[in-house]
């Protein structure tokens, strides 16, 4: 199973993408549908709604007057989390029991209008946002909806900015053209990445690689990339983790790399990188079995383990390391050396391109193949951090 958070701002288009997905095979979670059922007449929910803002809430035949309430909170951050304590749990306990009644190979997709908002992306494998230029979606708020302009102008206002959108979407659909183009796009994305992300979860099975190194131009957008993984990775591993960092050439702004984004958890010990390896699948991430460990300088071998990407679209490795292990120190060390110093940045940069020129069985082989240049930088790096008071931040 693979569970998609997706979200939109208002008149963005996205109950039409999120139509085109059921109609692909998707099982559809509708937060805001949701929302209204667990204060229906007679609820829990309801009831506890009234207790807390009072019995002008209702209409007339003792149903939720939903324009009131809307009114009552619309201005009001402090009234909007008071509804929000009672809403939010009711809505996350019937959306699971939604889930557990899935079939085992579903793609469960989240329609959830305010996810930026209430800070929910972390909780999801892959985050889909439909966008739409603000103008356009003013137009068509008030053009397909009957908004009046100011109306619409405020409710687009209220929510999140397509900034904040930005930084959590994982696929950013651009629904401000033709909604044929649109279309076009969420059947690719099902059939190019949904269908074989779930496959691979389901499976267990990392994600396929390429045999050959294929080195690319630096990404501007890896950081943000791997702040995302990192988010996801912090939910599951929660206080277990003493650390987690973006590391390798990716964390280094204008590095040429392998398109993969290597991040880092220290943990206390290595029973608990097992155990977080295995439960990393809840957010995309599949443990790899077998022994994985890191050669030292001193040529002591420490022990880890690791999870990567079950997304074909975005290459993970995820390294658990102890906080006994020298690795995970040497990996920051590294990186921020490369970061300080662009000379030693564009030697390795062509290193690479060098290496990846040649011929290799696997990729293993290639990344051996760069370790007299790690350990030598790795003691100019030391030297670097004598100098200069370098200390893990």
């Amino acid at each position: 199973m693979l569970r998609i958070g997706l979200t939109g701002g208002i008149g963005s288009g996205k109950s039409m993408v999120v139509a085109r997905l059921a109609h692909c095979g998707a099982w559809i979670i509708d937060s805001d549908r949701i929302a209204r059922e667990v204060v229906e007449f007679g609820t829990p929910g309801l009831r506890a709604v009234v207790d807390d803002f009072g019995d002008e809430v209702l209409a007339e035949d003792g149903t939720l007057n939903r324009s009131a309430l809307a009114a009552r909170v619309f201005d009001d951050a402090e009234a909007r989390r008071r509804l929000n304590a009672i809403v939010h749990p009711l809505v996350a306990a019937r959306s699971a029991e939604l889930v557990a009644a899935a079939p085992p190979d579903a793609i469960v997709v989240h329609d959830v209008p305010l996810l930026v908002e209430n800070d929910l992306a972390a909780q999801f494998p892959l985050v889909v946002v439909v966008y739409a230029d603000a103008a356009v979606r003013l137009r068509r708020l008030v053009e397909q909806r009957g908004m009046a302009h100011p109306d619409a102008a405020a409710r687009i206002a209220a929510q999140a900015t397509d900034a904040q959108r930005q930084a959590v979407a994982d696929v950013w659909l651009d629904n401000s053209a033709a909604a044929e183009r649109t279309l076009a796009a969420v059947d690719r994305l099902w059939t190019q990445r949904l269908v074989p992300f779930e496959t691979n979860l389901r499976h267990h099975s990392g994600a396929a690689r390429a045999a050959c190194p294929v080195v690319a131009a630096p990404d501007p957008t890896w950081p943000d990339q791997a702040r995302r993984v990192i988010a996801r990775i912090t939910r599951v591993a929660g206080e277990r983790a003493h650390r987690i960092d973006h590391i390798g050439s990716t964390a280094v702004p204008g590095l040429d790399a392998k398109d993969v984004l290597d991040v880092q958890v220290v943990v206390g010990d290595l029973g608990t990188t097992s155990h977080i390896a295995d439960e990393l699948i809840t957010v995309g991430l599949v443990g790899q079995h077998g022994r994985w460990w890191d050669n030292a300088r001193d040529g002591s071998v420490w022990d880890k383990a690791m999870a990567t990407n079950a997304d074909p679209a975005r290459a993970v490795n995820c390294h658990i390391r102890t906080a006994s292990s020298p690795a995970w120190r040497e990996a920051l060390l590294l990186r921020d050396w490369l970061r300080a110093h662009p000379s030693g940045a564009i030697d390795y940069a062509q290193l690479k391109h060098r290496l990846a020129a040649q011929q290799w069985e696997n990729i293993d082989a290639y990344a051996h193949a760069k370790t007299p240049f790690v350990h030598g930088a790795l003691d100019r790096a030391e030297q670097w951090a004598g100098r200069i008071g370098w200390q893990v931040a």
